[in-house]
């Protein structure tokens, strides 16, 4: 028989191990006008993401300490996908890489 994990080495992992990467949110339709606005709770952390006056998304965790202002968090739209980031370090969001398009002229072997 297992004994379940203990609760602070579950929080270690979380944070350590699944906080630093970029997490899909929802498609970007889910927001599709000015001022619009979605509610989502990210690893126990509530975030959102609006869309701003230059149709630009942008995401803030909601602090829970009293008159705290709302913190920007890391926010990209890839394929019509809406993903954060909740880790303050300086993550880049791998970029598609463009296929080098070259012609190869090469002569077959049986030639």
């Amino acid at each position: 028989m297992t004994t379940p994990p203990d609760d602070r080495s579950f929080r270690r992992e979380m944070a350590t191990a699944y906080r630093s990467g970029w997490h899909f949110i929802d498609l970007a339709t889910a927001i599709p006008h000015t001022g619009d606005s979605l509610m989502v709770t990210v690893f126990g952390e509530p975030v959102v993401v609006t869309r701003d006056d230059d149709e630009d998304v942008r995401a803030y965790r909601c602090l829970r300490r009293p008159r705290g202002a709302p913190q920007p968090v890391r926010c990209a739209i890839r394929y019509g996908m809406i993903f954060v980031n909740l880790d303050q370090r300086d993550h880049q969001l791998a970029e598609p890489e463009v296929p080098d398009v070259r012609t190869i002229s090469a002569t077959p072997r049986s030639a």
